[in-house]
């Protein structure tokens, strides 16, 4: 990858390094190495605060005595068959990431065509397209990823095989799929990579649930509503600002969470009434994220968050007295208000409560209390005290 975004002058991530020496020969060398990974071993040789990861050359001729486990579909498990420079470039994904730049002569060396790949500008897999897509299904992720970062083309005969495998994905451990996701999401192109996944039908295995309820959408109202997040997303990468998978996930599954609070008819066990609209949402919220966790999953916390976000939405209706400046104080108030702008972008909210709450923060004090005095009907209703009923005079007797 390091020498790919050299030749096509961008700047590199990161550096790999590949070697002859196989990862204990490396910590033989280096005293400060650790041996990782049981799907491929890897060497990290610690310089301070830098980990350098070196791989050892492999070899993808299949052997009775190597250490390479496959399922019955050829995924591959475990592959730990060593082997030569040119072994390693045949087995490497595409052809422009099997690029090596090698420190004795100052040479790119290109087994596999990556460099001619490079000026056409396309994605072309290494070897049979389906048999690499079944080794590893995650490739046609990465396809999708590599021609989006790179404003490339996938090539038709790695193109071809795509939709008909997409269903392997379903055997991706919900982790990794849920680390792809970032990569693909969280590198400034997310609109674009969304409907590249969706173009390959592939955007299905990622979230099932979001894909369905696009197919019977009306009105086009929330492929609008991702358009305008994911664009939103892209925005802030560009400008530096920092993102995060939590709001993500509350735009990617905001619109299944909102159809199924507003068709709850969950009571309450006391009073037999409706429950409130940030009751349904938490209810809805949790649903949604314990069945989207079958396909991709996600830390805790973002989980969290994104259910905090959704629930927080009600809370701006209610802008008088004291409660905008308690709102205002809640640890998720800014996400939830950057939520609720693009709600009022798409019309799901009136646009005249996004710039209500977008003046409150921008004015000084008085101005506030202004604000917040002229719409007092809209505060947290108080509870109806009950009158305490006067004991009956008890009479003296004599």
């Amino acid at each position: 990858g390091g020498v790919r975004d050299l030749m096509l002058e961008r700047e590199p991530k990161d550096f790999d390094v590949a070697t002859s020496a196989t990862p204990e020969e490396v910590k033989e060398v280096f005293r400060n190495c650790r041996l990782i990974g049981r799907r491929f071993r890897l060497a990290h040789v610690h310089f301070g605060r830098e980990i350098i990861e070196v791989a050892t050359f492999r070899s993808g001729q299949e052997s009775s005595q190597s250490d390479q486990k496959q399922t019955e579909d050829g995924m591959i498990l475990r592959d730990n068959q060593y082997g030569t420079l040119e072994e390693d470039a045949w087995r490497r994904d595409f052809t422009i990431n099997a690029l090596y730049y090698n420190i004795d002569g100052f040479s790119v060396v290109d087994y596999t065509g990556g460099v001619a790949d490079l000026e056409q500008g396309q994605i072309r897999l290494i070897g049979d397209p389906e048999q690499r897509f079944r080794e590893d299904p995650v490739r046609m992720l990465r396809a999708v990823r590599f021609a989006v970062k790179l404003g490339f083309q996938i090539e038709k005969q790695t193109e071809a095989p795509i939709r008909p495998l997409g269903n392997l994905l379903e055997q991706i451990p919900q982790a990794r799929l849920y680390e792809e996701f970032l990569k693909m999401f969280q590198a400034g192109q997310a609109l674009e990579t969304f409907e590249r996944l969706r173009h390959y039908d592939l955007f299905r295995y990622l979230f099932p649930m979001t894909d369905k309820v696009l197919a019977e959408e009306e009105g086009n109202f929330p492929h609008t509503f991702l358009m305008r997040a994911l664009e939103n997303t892209d925005h802030r990468v560009a400008e530096g600002k920092p993102i995060t998978p939590a709001f993500l996930i509350a735009s990617l599954l905001w619109e299944l969470v909102r159809q199924r609070a507003e068709a709850s008819q969950d009571t309450h066990h006391e009073t037999g009434q409706r429950l409130p609209e940030n009751v349904r949402l938490h209810r809805a919220g949790q649903d949604v994220l314990r069945q989207q966790r079958k396909s991709l999953s996600m830390p805790k916390r973002f989980a969290i968050m994104a259910q905090e976000i959704w629930e927080l939405q009600p809370r701006f209706q209610r802008r008088g007295g004291r409660q905008p400046y308690r709102f205002m104080e809640t640890p998720r108030f800014r996400a939830a208000y950057d939520f609720l702008l693009l709600r009022a972008e798409v019309g799901e909210v009136d646009e005249e409560l996004a710039q209500w709450w977008t003046d409150f923060q921008e004015v000084n004090a008085s101005e506030r209390e202004k604000m917040s005095s002229s719409v007092k009907g809209e505060g947290k209703p108080r509870k109806k005290r009950r009158r305490r009923r006067k004991k009956p005079a008890v009479q003296a007797t004599e």
